[in-house]
């Protein structure tokens, strides 16, 4: 298996080359030309490939332009063993400043491929797709069922591609190995409130202060509120190792239209990262009240808090241990380090299908840190002897899940 996965690797540095060539950004969110390309790349290579597109409305409704998602799905065997899911998602943060190589170039450097994607995770396009092959390569003993998992929108939520195909029946697996960005085997993660807070008070002359409500002030006050409360969340610690304190940032503000008025509304957005011991709507409500209760002493102002997104934490669910045991016990030989298993404080697609009640993981390509990776920050990577042992890794783990019993 191992020998399939050496001799065949310029084919799989050539097909995630591909795919980090071909733009995917989201937003806006366009990404139906990528994935068409990506379908044809892996019939290319010997698999039948489902395309799944998403109904526009749908689309728009979470901010996106347009999905189709890719499911590849093989047999082996009898097809009565487990089934083994391998997600990774093809939209990725736009570019940005200060790149040193074309972020569209999948250029091949000091042992390494630079471009958007590359890291995240577009590397694990390829990574899951080679596993897959050394297997088909090598069928003997196996039984049960492997599919890919292609999606398009991991950068908005995941709604539309994870999520919708759980709903949709397309896809009901024992297990689920979602795209990683580190040697670290992720087993929990943070989930995530946006919330857009409109203050809005009523305009009056500059001259006259006194007979407006002014809205900036009232956000002052909101403002303080909200930089306390991030404050107090840093004396809470997650229980999982790798996702520490909960966070509360402030990451957009707008308001006013001239600077002799009275400013009328101030529109805030806040990003809350929920911890796994946390319960999203409980953390909802109470920010909220927290909002209202902060503008009390403002006459003639009025809150309105609107959810741009919820996203739960990733949770470990009964018989994870049976993914993390394999993946670690390879990684552990094939990299030649200890593997650490623990949270991170992002959120992931990982948690649509934990949240479906399926035990879910995520491991990939990727250095030892995520930091290291450079997802969402210029000159992203991913090196080359990393992409070939987490192919390993995932293709002797996969051996060890399928094997006849």
């Amino acid at each position: 298996m191992n020998d399939f996965i050496d001799r065949n690797f310029a084919r799989e540095v050539d097909l995630l080359k591909a795919l980090v060539r071909m733009p995917s950004d989201n937003p806006p969110g366009d990404c139906v030309a990528h994935a068409e390309e990506a379908a044809k790349l892996l019939a290319a290579l010997g698999f039948c490939v489902e395309r799944h597109p998403v109904p526009d409305d749908l689309v728009r409704r979470h901010g996106m332009a347009a999905v189709t998602n890719l499911l590849v799905r093989e047999r082996f065997g009898t097809g009565k063993g487990p089934t083994i899911a391998l997600n990774a998602h093809g939209d990725v943060v736009p570019p940005g400043l200060g790149w040193t190589h074309d972020p569209y170039g999948a250029e091949e450097d000091n042992g390494a491929i630079y471009g958007r994607g590359a890291a995240v995770s577009k590397s694990d396009f390829a990574t899951y797709a080679f596993a897959l092959l050394a297997l088909k390569d090598d069928p003997a003993g196996l039984d049960g069922n492997v599919e890919l998992h292609l999606t398009y929108d991991e950068e908005t939520g995941g709604f539309v591609g994870p999520q919708w195909l759980l709903e949709q029946k397309l896809t009901r697996p024992d297990f689920v190995i979602c795209a990683g960005f580190s040697y670290a085997i992720v087993n929990a993660h943070n989930g995530v409130l946006h919330l857009e807070v409109a203050v809005t008070g009523r305009q009056a002359h500059a001259a006259l202060p006194e007979t407006g409500a002014d809205a900036l002030a009232a956000a002052t006050s909101v403002l303080a509120a909200l930089y306390a409360e991030r404050d107090r969340l840093g004396g809470t610690v997650s229980a999982s190792p790798g996702i520490g304190s909960p966070k509360l940032t402030v990451g957009q503000i707008s308001g006013g239209f001239a600077t002799n008025v009275v400013p009328d509304k101030v529109v805030l957005r806040l990003d809350r990262r929920v911890i796994p011991e946390e319960d999203v709507a409980r953390v909802e409500a109470e920010l909220i009240a927290l909002i209202e209760r902060s503008v009390a002493k403002h006459p003639g102002i009025i809150i309105g808090c609107r959810r741009i997104i919820v996203a739960e934490p990733l949770r470990p669910q009964p018989g994870v241990e049976r993914l993390i045991e394999p993946l670690k016990r390879h990684a552990e030989a094939g990299l030649r380090a200890d593997i650490e298993v623990k949270g991170v404080p992002l959120y992931t697609d990982a948690r649509h299908y934990s949240a479906a009640g399926i035990p879910t993981v995520l491991y990939g390509a990727g250095p030892r840190t995520i930091v290291e990776a450079g997802g969402h920050a210029a000159d992203e990577h991913v090196k080359l002897s990393d992409l070939k042992a987490s192919t390993k890794v995932i293709a002797a783990t996969l051996r060890d899940l399928l094997a006849k019993s």
